[in-house]
């Protein structure tokens, strides 16, 4: 099934969707415009653009938002606000509102990936998050004890029972093929939840035990193929910082 559908009565033949394709899948035959049966990616360029509305494509479903500039947001709030970002340590022990992580999870689900490929899942622990604490403490606690490649680093902090998740009510687990596109979607994930008054933590130490434990990795039920990018801790904040911390200058170079 062709993954585009071009309706010729509704179409102007603007060619402003022929112009726009990146994998060139749209052409012009007979004074109309059609579409490739091979080679779309669906990256829906041609039905964001189509100035009629014309266009549809057959595997998804849609609800004709329309479109919201990032130049409608103030540059200089949302610089500051960038800026003003800290990594989350301390958390309360309220709980994140399902509608809240609709929202995060929404902003991972429309993050570039690249070639449109959309191979980035999330996994929210849930019942599970305890279990899969207690997987990490047990490998670092043995790992400390024996003298493992972090024993230089773990020797000097206590791993208590909240070493993982800090004690926060929502842990967001985000693997894909591709580590760019997890990243992307986790950035995108994380500046939501800022702007929803919740904190952010990527447990780094989890994605490390997630490459050594057979256990976690059945927990976490993985795709084939998928490996985890990050794990994201979130939550309300017990904390509030005043001011935005210093960093060393840019590193630029103009070729």
């Amino acid at each position: 099934m062709n993954p585009i559908n071009i309706d010729a009565n509704e179409c102007i033949v603007c060619l402003k969707c022929i112009n726009d394709c990146p994998n060139s899948c749209l052409f012009l035959e007979n004074d109309e415009i059609h579409a490739s049966q091979k080679g779309c990616m669906e990256c829906g360029h041609c039905y964001a653009i189509c100035p009629q509305g014309a266009i549809t494509m057959t595997n998804y479903e849609f609800s004709d938002e329309k479109v919201v500039l990032m130049s409608e947001i103030n540059p200089e709030t949302l610089l500051n606000a960038m800026k003003s970002r800290r990594t989350i340590r301390q958390f309360k022990s309220d709980p994140v509102e399902d509608e809240k992580i609709e929202k995060i999870l929404e902003a991972g689900r429309y993050s570039p990936t690249g070639a449109n490929k959309q191979m980035v899942s999330y996994t929210i622990l849930g019942s599970k998050q305890k279990e899969a604490e207690e997987i990490c403490l047990n490998l670092f606690r043995k790992g400390k004890k024996l003298g493992s490649a972090f024993a230089s680093y773990l020797k000097r902090i206590e791993i208590d029972d909240d070493f993982f998740f800090k004690g926060a009510p929502l842990v967001i687990v985000v693997a894909s093929k591709s580590t760019v596109d997890g990243g992307l979607a986790s950035s995108y994930m994380e500046i939501m939840a800022e702007s929803l008054g919740l904190g952010v933590l990527y447990s780094g130490f989890f994605v490390i035990c997630s490459k050594m434990s057979r256990k976690l990795k059945k927990l976490l039920k993985l795709e084939k193929g998928y490996e985890v990018v990050t794990c994201m801790v979130i939550g309300y904040p017990d904390v509030k910082y005043q001011r935005i911390v210093p960093r060393e200058d840019l590193k630029v170079k103009k070729l």
